[in-house]
C-alpha cells in the first residue's frame, strides 16, 4: 500500500511507476484504490483508476466514493466501510501475484486521510510504503517527517512497514518549499520556484527506513500537450498544425524587442504575445519554416492576424505550428494558465508512457522481485514486460548499430535516446553539420553514446572492398562509387568490415533500399536457406509473434517450415515460449487444396527437422488463439488455443493480418525484424515513431549479441 506524507507527492505517478516496475518483472498485479479522491469534485473519477483503466489491461477493482465513505465515518459506521473495501479488494485480486494499493492523501478537505490509511492497511495486512517529496528539506529535516509518518503507523514495532519512495527529488519549489503545482516552474521569467539540490546519497543515508527509490523530477514529466492548453483557455484555434503531439516544456512571455527574444525561442516553447505585435508572429514564423519545433504560438488579445501576414505565414502554419487566438489581455491570460492542472489526462498516451517509465527505472529491482517471491505460475510475457527486458539485453549486449538516415528527425531523436538509456551506441550517417542542427532544432542532445560519421569523408574506403565482393557481377570503381552514394550501401559496407554490428534503416528508404545491399553484400548466415521476418504484436495481456509479414511473397513447403524454425528461435530468445501455430484456411484434416497441403507438408517438415520444438498445423486462427474454438476444432492439438507463434503461408496473408490486428486493436508492433542473415540488418516502417526506432534498434543489438554467441559456439 502506497501512503503518501503530504500533498503533493505525485502519488499517481508513482502508483503507475511501481506497477510498470512490477510488469517489467513478470508480476501479475492489479491495482485498487479502495476510496476515490477525485481533485476536482466528487462527481469526478479517479485519477489513477482512469488512467491504468484507459491505458492497460490491469484488473482494477471499482473505488468507493469519497461521499459515501464520508457518510460512514460521519455516522461512526467505520466497520461498514471496512467491510465495503474488502469485497472490493477481493475483486481485485483474484488471480494476482500481487495488489497494489493507493492510499488516499491528507488534504484540508479530507484531514481523516492517514487514519483512514491505517486502518485499510491493518484491514488488509497490507505491506506500507511511504512516498515522500524533498521539497526544500535539508536530510535531517526530511528525516524527521520521515519519523513522524512512521510513528502514526505504529513506529517500529509495525513489522508491515517497508521502505519509503522519494518522488521528485531536485524538482523546482516555491518560496515556502511546496512543489509547485502549476505551471509556474516553466515560466522563463518572474519564476520564483528553483530547484532543490539535495544530494541522492544524503536522502538514503537519512532516511530511518529503507529507501526503495528516488525519482528525479524531469520536465518531460509535466510536458503537457499544446491541445490541453487550448482547451483549458478556451481558445480559438487558428492553425491547429501538430496541436495534438506538440509538447509545451516552457512558456515565455514575448514583451521585449526581437533581439532579446530569440534566445527564448527553443523546441516547445509556447510564446504568448498580443496578436497586434506582427513582429513576433513573424519572427516564430520564421523560426518554425526553418525546423525549429516550438511548441505553440499563443496570441492574446482578441485580434485577428493581419491578412498581410497570412500569406507569410502560411509556410510555417504548413510545418505544424500550433496557432491560437484568446480574448483576454496577456495579463489575463497568465492568470488563466496559472490555473491549469498538470495532472496527465488519461488519454495522453505518450505522457502516461514516459511517467510509467521514468518512475519505474528509479524504483529498486530487489525490492519488486521479492513482492511475488514463492510463486510457481509460469509467467506469461507482457508488453511492458517484453520491452523492459529488449532494452536489458541490448545493454548488456553493448553494441555499436549504424543508422544511414543519420539526418532524419525520428532517427537523431532515437540515437540520442539510444545513447541515454546506454540501449546501443548509434552511428549517424551524414553530413554532421546538417545532422547537428536537426538536433538542435529538436532540443536533442548527441553526446556520448552517438558518433556522426561524415558520408563523404569515408566513402572512398569501400569502394575497393565493394569491388572485390561485387566483381564477379560486374562491379566496377565507377559503379561503386555511384553506389556508395546511397548511405545504405555505405551502412552496409561499413557493417561488412565490422565497424558496426548491425544496421537499422527505413524510415524514408523503403523495404527494397534497405535489404537489397545487406543482401548482396551481407547475405545469409551459414545455417540458413532462406532470410524471413517477424512482427513482435504487443497485445494488451502478452506478446505474439507473427512471421512471415515482409519477405517471401509464395514460399515453397521447405521454405515455410524453415520460417516456422527461424520464427521459433527468435521467440525463445526474446523469453517468448514458442508454440508455433502454421496458419492456414483449415484446421486439421478437414480442409482439401493446394494451398493447405502446402501448410500440412511444411508442418511435417518442420517437426521432423526440429522435435524439440512444439509445431502444429494446418489450424486456422482463431483455433490458434482462443481456447473455446480449439477445444473443438482441434482437442488434441499442443498448440491449439495457446498459440504463442503464428506462421502464416504467405506474404498476402501474413501482411494482411498484422496489419489487420494491429490496426483494428490499436497496438503496437515491433518489427519487420529480418531472420537469417549473417549479420542483424533491420527495416522500419516509413511512418515509424520514435519509439520503434527505439525498440528496432534494441533488436538489431540483442541479434547482433546472439550472432556473436553463435559463431563462438560453432568454432
Amino acid at each position: 500500500m502506497l501512503i503518501p506524507i503530504g500533498a503533493g507527492v505525485g502519488l499517481t505517478s508513482i502508483s503507475l511507476g511501481v506497477l510498470r516496475a512490477m510488469e517489467h518483472k513478470g508480476v501479475r498485479v492489479s491495482f485498487f484504490k479502495p476510496i476515490a479522491q477525485p481533485r476536482h469534485g466528487d462527481n469526478q473519477p479517479d485519477l489513477t483508476t482512469t488512467i491504468i483503466e484507459a491505458n492497460s489491461s490491469m484488473k482494477v477493482a471499482v473505488p468507493l466514493s469519497m461521499a459515501k465513505a464520508e457518510a460512514l465515518i460521519r455516522t461512526d459506521q467505520n466497520d461498514v466501510l471496512m467491510e465495503e473495501i474488502i469485497a472490493r479488494f477481493k475483486e481485485a485480486t483474484a488471480d494476482t501475484e500481487v495488489a497494489l494499493i493507493e492510499g488516499l492523501v491528507p488534504t484540508r478537505n479530507h484531514p481523516f486521510a492517514n487514519q483512514v490509511n491505517y486502518e485499510i492497511a491493518k484491514t488488509l495486512d497490507a505491506e506500507i510504503v511511504f512516498v515522500a517529496t524533498p521539497g526544500t528539506d535539508n536530510p535531517s529535516q526530511l528525516r524527521e517527517r520521515i519519523e513522524v509518518a512512521v510513528s502514526n503507523f505504529g513506529g517500529s514495532k509495525n513489522k508491515n512497514i517497508s521502505g519509503l519512495i522519494i518522488n521528485k527529488h531536485n524538482a523546482p519549489v516555491d518560496e515556502e518549499g511546496r512543489t509547485r503545482p502549476d505551471l509556474s516552474d516553466i515560466f522563463d521569467e518572474s519564476n520564483a520556484a528553483k530547484p532543490t539540490n539535495v544530494e541522492v546519497m544524503e536522502i538514503f543515508n537519512s532516511s530511518p527506513i529503507r529507501v526503495l527509490g528516488c525519482v528525479p523530477w524531469s520536465i518531460d514529466l509535466i510536458a503537457t500537450r499544446a491541445s490541453d492548453l487550448a482547451a483549458h483557455l478556451k481558445a480559438e484555434i487558428v492553425n491547429a498544425g501538430d496541436i495534438n503531439t506538440r509538447r509545451i516544456k516552457s512558456i515565455t512571455f514575448c514583451a521585449r524587442s526581437i533581439p532579446n527574444m530569440i534566445e527564448h525561442f527553443r523546441p516547445g516553447s509556447l510564446l504568448v504575445t498580443s496578436a497586434d505585435r506582427p513582429d513576433v508572429i513573424v519572427a516564430a514564423c520564421l523560426s518554425a519554416m526553418n525546423g525549429l519545433e516550438i511548441g505553440a504560438l499563443l496570441l492574446t488579445g482578441g485580434y485577428n492576424i493581419p491578412e498581410q501576414l497570412q500569406g507569410l505565414c502560411a509556410r510555417a502554419f504548413e510545418s505544424g505550428l500550433p496557432v491560437f487566438t484568446t480574448k483576454g489581455n496577456t495579463w489575463q491570460t497568465s492568470l488563466n494558465l496559472q490555473s491549469f492542472s498538470l495532472e496527465v489526462p488519461a488519454d495522453d498516451k505518450e505522457r502516461v508512457e514516459f511517467v510509467n517509465e521514468h518512475v519505474a527505472s528509479h524504483i529498486d529491482g530487489n525490492w519488486i522481485e521479492s513482492l511475488s517471491e514463492g510463486s510457481v505460475r509460469a509467467r506469461r510475457l507482457s508488453p511492458p514486460a517484453f520491452r523492459y527486458q529488449l532494452t536489458e539485453l541490448a545493454r548488456k549486449a553493448a553494441k555499436r548499430i549504424v543508422l544511414p538516415e543519420g539526418d532524419e528527425p525520428r532517427t537523431v531523436k532515437a540515437a540520442s535516446i539510444c545513447a541515454e538509456r546506454k540501449i546501443a551506441e548509434c552511428v549517424l550517417l551524414g553530413n554532421p553539420d546538417e545532422i547537428r542542427r536537426v538536433a538542435a532544432q529538436q532540443g536533442v542532445e548527441l553526446g556520448a553514446g552517438v558518433t556522426i560519421i561524415n558520408a563523404d569523408e569515408v566513402r572512398e574506403n569501400y569502394v575497393a572492398r565493394l569491388v572485390e565482393l561485387r566483381g564477379s557481377k560486374g562491379m566496377t570503381e565507377v559503379v561503386a562509387r555511384e553506389k556508395l552514394k546511397d548511405s545504405v550501401f555505405l551502412g552496409t559496407m561499413m557493417l561488412e568490415a565490422g565497424e558496426v554490428d548491425g544496421l537499422v534503416s527505413g524510415a524514408v528508404h523503403t523495404t527494397a533500399n534497405t535489404i537489397v545491399p545487406p543482401f548482396q553484400i551481407i547475405k545469409t548466415a551459414p545455417d540458413a536457406s532462406i532470410v524471413s521476418s517477424i512482427f513482435f504484436m504487443l497485445l494488451p495481456d502478452q506478446v505474439l509473434v507473427y512471421g512471415d509479414c515482409a519477405i517471401n511473397p509464395d514460399p515453397t513447403a521447405e521454405q515455410l517450415a524453415e520460417i516456422a524454425i527461424q520464427s521459433a528461435d527468435s521467440a525463445a530468445a526474446f523469453g517468448i515460449d514458442p508454440r508455433v501455430a502454421m496458419i492456414s484456411y483449415s484446421t486439421g484434416e478437414s480442409g482439401k487444396g493446394a494451398d493447405v497441403d502446402k501448410v500440412r507438408e511444411a508442418t511435417k517438415l518442420a517437426q521432423a527437422k526440429r522435435p524439440d520444438l512444439i509445431i502444429d498445423g494446418p489450424l486456422q486462427y482463431d483455433a490458434a488463439i482462443m481456447e473455446n474454438v480449439a477445444a473443438s476444432k482441434a482437442p488434441n492439438s499442443p498448440v491449439a488455443g495457446k498459440a504463442t507463434v503464428f506462421v502464416f503461408p504467405d506474404l498476402n496473408t501474413g501482411n494482411t493480418t498484422y496489419k489487420a490486428v494491429q490496426r483494428s486493436a490499436d497496438l503496437v508492433s515491433i518489427g519487420p525484424m529480418l531472420q537469417g542473415m549473417r549479420k542483424p540488418v533491420n527495416d522500419l516502417s516509413r511512418g515509424a515513431l520514435v519509439d520503434d526506432i527505439v525498440y528496432t534498434v534494441a533488436l538489431t543489438a540483442i541479434q547482433a549479441k546472439q550472432a556473436d554467441d553463435a559463431e563462438a559456439a560453432a568454432e
